[in-house]
């Protein structure tokens, strides 16, 4: 009885801090998630609405992402800049892009096709490509 107990002891031992281990290892992976949270038509423009969570090791002081708008069949309609601005580490923040002449109906996809400038500690950065997790809360996808 007490070898039973002596080697359930043992394998708890070492299976705990393995799993433990596994577990931080998987939460502390930096990420830039970038949510498509809504998309509105204001006046003659279609707002599109993200949610910005930089949950990388330090604020980023500036980041502009290379921006494709397909239709709803596929078609390129558009190519821009979106300055997302400062993001400072742990703290949510909202930025809206309109698409002006556009219906959000129209609108697919929207591709992010890239970084185009990421600094951070004033220095260019690859974390904004190398952290950045996509997702969209509404029909329109976003991918990248």
């Amino acid at each position: 009885m007490s070898f039973r107990r002596l080697a359930l002891a043992a394998l708890l031992a070492v299976a705990v801090p393995v799993g433990v281990y596994a577990q931080s290892a998987e939460t502390t992976a930096p990420q830039l998630s970038l949510e498509l949270n809504a998309v509105q038509d204001v006046a003659d423009a279609c707002r599109l609405s993200f949610l910005v969570q930089n949950q990388t090791a330090g604020a980023i002081d500036e980041a502009v992402f290379e921006t494709v708008i397909f239709d709803t069949s596929g078609g390129v309609v558009s190519l821009s800049l979106f300055d997302f601005r400062t993001l400072p580490t742990d703290r949510p923040r909202v930025r809206q892009f309109d698409l002006p002449g556009r219906a959000c109906s129209t609108v697919g996809q929207v591709l992010i096709n890239g970084a185009n400038t990421c600094v951070v500690a004033g220095a260019d950065s690859d974390v904004c490509d190398k952290a950045l997790s996509l997702g969209s809360r509404v029909s329109v996808e976003l991918i990248g």
